[in-house]
């Protein structure tokens, strides 16, 4: 079935009596009970299909879980609170009964990169960072560094790196290692990790997938091999996502791949356009010609859905210039998120790199002059409108 289809019905339509529902009702009830204790006990016992208690599953979370399930091709999945209790949820399960140990990309956003350096190191996890474009320093940090998983993004935060998800699963594998790939800036329409060797897949579901800035949420799709560690963990820890967000999250999927080829679109004309600016020192943008990592693109990405972020430095500039670039904004939203109907700006020095030191955000690359986009699903005229708006102002307040 194609994903334009499996959006709009996968996970609906349950019967929970002889009527069936359109769309998956809100199920808000913590706890359920059966006609007998000794059904309930199956239940409790996952001898028999059913509801318990809404920290082990809820029948809207269930909806959606099998959703995302059906989007990425997994084998299933669990709806988190948030992203970043997702990827936390994920790592604890690669990691359960294997060593201690992780080799993550060096370029990731920065609540994860602290998450793996002040959350997972105190408690005895160790890291590695390695740029995980490339392949021959990645085999080497796995062979020395014997990690219990390895961790990256499809599309890197915020310079729209793109790693050979297949080769470094084949890498991984190899080691008896779990690959935990975070597929927000992608999302199922353009990537499907698992399908290329992954183990677990992460999504904020408050971006692309929920797509209307009014969910906070995160989903992990599994394989089978995985899947039972997740759920029993699950049930022990209670990361789950509440009903009702789940309920807006099953909403905004299904118009998800219609936002997301029209992101993708509006996207590529803008990146064109910011390319040839006067003002514009340098584009990163996923479907760029010249972009390092074109050929990997070419090859895990569909013709024409070449993603829906685009990061750019401005000319001679610093953080005033940035901020009255952002500032003269009349329609693009200066917000910290992204995956929105709305197009939105981001600084990654205030915002999403915020936390990490300085000079470690110039190694990564990220200097004072970069400006993160995600685009929206506006007239793409309107959106360039908007930043030439913006970037007359930030050339005015550069002016002595």
């Amino acid at each position: 079935m194609n994903i334009f289809t499996k959006a709009v019905h996968a996970g609906d339509r349950k019967k929970p009596g002889p009527q069936i529902p359109a769309t998956t009702p809100i199920v808000s009830a913590t706890t359920f009970f059966y006609e007998t204790t000794e059904q309930l006990d199956r239940v409790f016992g996952n001898e028999e299909p059913g509801f318990a208690y809404s920290r082990y599953d809820n029948p809207t979370n269930n909806a959606l879980e099998e959703l995302a399930t059906a989007l990425e091709n997994g084998y299933g999945a669990l709806a988190c609170s948030s992203g970043m209790l997702a990827i936390q949820t994920a790592i604890h399960t690669a990691l359960l009964d294997r060593p201690k140990r992780i080799v993550a990309a060096s370029a990731l956003y920065g609540a994860t990169l602290n998450m793996l350096t002040k959350f997972f190191e105190p408690f005895g996890v160790e890291t590695r960072f390695v740029d995980i474009c490339d392949l021959d320093a990645v085999r080497v940090a796995v062979d020395q560094h014997k990690p219990g998983c390895v961790l990256m993004e499809t599309v890197s935060n915020p310079l729209l790196r793109v790693g050979q998800i297949d080769r470094v699963a084949e890498i991984a594998r190899a080691a008896n290692a779990a690959l935990i790939v975070d597929n927000t800036f992608a999302t199922p329409l353009l990537v499907r990790p698992l399908e290329l060797g992954a183990h677990l897949v992460v999504h904020s579901a408050t971006k692309y997938l929920a797509g209307h800035g009014d969910v906070l949420g995160g989903i992990i799709v599994c394989d089978e091999s995985h899947h039972g560690t997740l759920r029993t963990l699950s049930r022990t820890i209670g990361p789950v996502m509440g009903p009702f967000e789940a309920y807006l999250t099953m909403r905004g999927i299904k118009t998800f791949p219609l936002r997301m080829e029209r992101q993708c679109g509006n996207a590529r004309r803008i990146a064109s356009w910011l390319a040839t600016h006067p003002e514009v020192e340098r584009v990163h943008y996923t479907g760029d010609p010249n972009h390092p990592d074109a050929a990997t693109v070419a090859r895990l990405f569909p013709v024409e859905l070449l993603g829906a972020m685009i990061s750019f430095e401005l000319k001679d500039a610093g953080r005033d210039q940035v901020f009255a670039f952002m500032d003269a904004l009349k329609m693009i939203l200066r917000a910290t998120s992204l995956g929105d109907v709305h197009t939105m700006v981001l600084y990654p020095a205030m915002s999403s790199h915020r936390d990490i030191a300085p000079k470690q955000r110039e190694r990564m690359g990220i200097g004072d002059n970069l400006i993160r986009l995600s685009i929206g699903i506006e007239a793409a005229a309107d959106i360039i409108a908007d930043l030439e708006r913006g970037l007359a102002a930030a050339r005015l307040r550069a002016r002595p």
